[in-house]
């Protein structure tokens, strides 16, 4: 009898929560409430991402999961609605990630755009040389409108399925191989666009303190030791920033890259008003060599008019290095892996507003490309290095201007780093450490190991670059192309999407596009190394 209360209150609670459906269902103002077979999929959802605070779904175990079909092909909508719109504090439903988006929009258009920028930017003015302008801004814009297409078909399948992690969208679509493949897409591809950036560091800021101390070329110092530097660099700068636990927190450090990437767009468009063509060296090469050699004055008029004719914009071009631009075009906007964390993390989340950044971010970065390359460009014309930067030492080694844009360019590809390795440390954690509570120390121990991993290839193997060139041609069209045409068309319900579908039939000529794209990459890399060129390079 001394129980009695206890099985009162017991059926009082099971009586309580039995009739709060019905109630709800009476009540007009509130949306219909989830049936019981939409529960289960709640539940494995909260697993696929799990975190402290989702403790008491991840124990509802004991209800069968139902999850899957019946979500896709009738839910989905609804489904969507619940994730992502706000229905007060009573009825506020618990997000599938590891915490509640808290980055602004702007601060995600930030991060999405410094995820964009890479240092193939400082290689654009060369493309376009070899291009012509027309041909480059034709391929510039068809680049920006599949990237914007991709990161669409990427939004709608996390939608239909409600998981916004791009290896459990793997999952979802081909089980373990298809998490496994998309986890070890990003991990190749990040590692590989990590490096490069890194050698940059480790080869760019020796130059600038020996230009900025006056010091001789070939010094011993260990402050112009490019090993030391990018040992310092890493863990003085990258590491604080990769070991903070949101994404959005870097907002600040990508806003302040940006900047740094507009300076260098500013000093470009000046420059090209400053520099004369052809190069002041150059004619003054040429008159010594008219006065020496005594050459006639015929001989003197047609090379000035050769030079004239190298001073004028060519607007459609195809050479031998023609080949090499198509995969720096390609991979200009390279940010797939990190679409989906930051939308993982944006405040009030929708596919919309997604969308939204995710276009924002490819109009300024398709601009700067652009502006950066024309001018580039019609500064030097086809004169101009694979590596802007580089070309400005003809004219002035000791450029005042030129040097503060080294190290602009410099600080923003540093920055770019942390974006960059956060969607590995992710891939890792799903592919070894599903279904594990979040962890500092696990969290501090990837970031550690990855960037030790990283700087150890930089210092004694370098020429590893090369490979990563092969291993970012191969991945990188499969995140951009192949990935979010073929999980589009395996997660898409059929009774909404067949297969024979416009859209099916889109992504799938988008997943043949990126096949086509990697044979090509593959085939200028393997033909630069067996000429023994060395343009191959990261894919960012």
């Amino acid at each position: 009898m001394r129980n009695e209360p206890d099985r009162a209150a017991c059926y009082s609670e099971r009586h309580l929560g039995e009739e709060s459906p019905r109630r709800a269902r009476s009540e007009p103002s509130h949306p219909p409430a989830m049936d019981a077979a939409d529960v289960p999929l709640q539940t494995e959802m909260v697993e696929l991402v799990p975190n402290g605070k989702h403790a008491a779904a991840l124990n509802t175990s004991a209800i069968p999961s139902l999850a899957g079909d019946r979500f896709e092909e009738n839910q989905s909508g609804a489904a969507e609605m619940e994730e992502f719109l706000p229905h007060g504090a009573e009825k506020k439903q618990t997000h599938f990630t590891d915490f509640e988006g808290k980055t602004s929009f702007g601060m995600s258009v930030f991060n999405l755009s410094n995820a964009i920028m890479g240092s193939g930017i400082l290689g654009l003015a060369y493309a376009m040389a070899n291009t012509g302008i027309i041909l480059f801004l034709f391929l510039l814009t068809a680049v920006a409108l599949l990237s914007s297409y991709s990161i669409h078909l990427l939004l709608k399948s996390s939608g239909i399925v409600g998981i916004r992690a791009y290896e459990q969208l793997g999952y979802r679509a081909f089980g373990t191989p298809g998490k496994l493949a998309a986890a070890i897409a990003i991990t190749l591809q990040n590692i590989g666009a990590m490096s490069s950036y890194l050698y940059i560091v480790k080869s760019e800021v020796p130059l600038v303190i020996q230009t900025f101390l006056n010091m001789p070329e070939k010094t011993t110092a260990w402050y112009v030791n490019g090993n030391y530097l990018v040992i310092m660099v890493s863990v003085v700068i990258i590491l604080p920033l990769a070991l903070m636990k949101q994404l959005g927190y870097l907002g600040y450090a990508s806003g302040f890259s940006l900047s740094c990437m507009v300076f260098f767009l500013i000093s470009v468009i000046y420059k090209k008003f400053q520099i004369p063509c052809p190069l002041p060296a150059q004619e003054g090469n040429i008159t010594g060599t008219v006065n020496i050699t005594s050459t006639s004055t015929r001989d003197y008029q047609n090379s000035q008019g050769a030079e004239q004719d190298a001073c004028i914009p060519s607007f459609f071009s195809l050479n031998s290095q023609t080949a090499y631009t198509i995969p720096i075009m390609a991979f200009a906007f390279v940010c797939h892996p990190e679409v989906l964390p930051i939308y993982t993390e944006l405040k009030d989340p929708s596919k919309k507003k997604m969308q939204c950044i995710s276009n924002i971010s490819i109009t300024v970065m398709y601009l700067m490309y652009f502006l950066a390359a024309l001018f580039g460009y019609l500064t030097f014309y086809g004169q101009v290095e694979s590596e802007l930067l580089h070309t400005y030492n003809k004219v002035d080694p000791f450029d005042v201007l030129i040097l503060c844009v080294r190290v602009a360019v410099l600080t923003a590809v540093t920055l770019t780093v942390p974006i960059v390795l956060f969607p590995v440390r992710r891939a890792i954690q799903q592919m070894l450490f599903q279904g594990k509570d979040f962890s500092w120390i696990r969290h501090v121990t990837i970031a550690v190991v990855l960037l030790t991993f990283i700087n150890l290839l930089v210092i004694f193997a370098p020429s590893i670059l090369g490979i990563f060139g092969m291993i970012g041609a191969t991945s990188a069209p499969c995140l951009i192309f192949i990935f979010p045409a073929i999980f589009y068309i395996r997660i898409m319900p059929k009774d909404k999407e067949p297969l024979r579908s416009t859209p099916k039939i889109l992504a799938a000529c988008f997943a043949l596009l990126g096949v086509l794209f990697m044979v090509m990459s593959l085939s200028f890399i393997i033909s630069d190394w067996a000429t023994g060129g060395g343009k191959s390079g990261g894919s960012h």
